[in-house]
């Protein structure tokens, strides 16, 4: 018979979820984002695409990764936080190259996207919103 304070070898501890606790306001964040870019970029598209592709297919670009790292975050599965882990990442290299980008060059970013400036227009959320993520992302597993 086993002890009880043993653990067992074959026993793995299970990640905390990733959509509870602070993870709710993560996911309300992430979702709200995922709202207003994939807003912005279907108005950009659809009325001016001709005025400033690049800008507007980035913005459509980061509409569809805070949609995947929204409900990736909200589920927490395994696969999930995988997705979530990738599509934050991605996220964090497109706000710092198209920040950098915009800042270094910005007559290639006469018309702003969410990650123009490192998200000054949106009040730093974008560049910080990231580390945020990948932090609760590590914090949970």
């Amino acid at each position: 018979m086993a002890d009880p304070g043993e653990v067992d070898a074959g026993a793995r501890h299970s990640p905390a979820p990733t959509g509870q606790g602070f993870g709710r306001f993560l996911v309300a964040v992430y979702g709200i984002f995922a709202l207003a870019a994939t807003s912005r970029s279907a108005v950009q598209l659809s009325t001016e695409f001709n005025k400033a592709p690049l800008a507007y297919v980035l913005s459509a670009f980061a509409a569809i990764v805070y949609i995947v790292a929204t409900i990736s975050l909200a589920r927490g599965g395994a696969t999930s936080r995988r997705l979530a882990t990738v599509a934050i990442s991605i996220e964090l290299v497109g706000v710092l190259i198209v920040g950098a980008m915009s800042v270094l060059s910005p007559s290639v970013f006469q018309h702003p996207t969410v990650w123009t400036g490192f998200g000054s227009g949106y009040g730093f959320v974008p560049l910080v919103l990231p580390f945020v993520g990948l932090w609760w992302l590590r914090h949970t597993r």
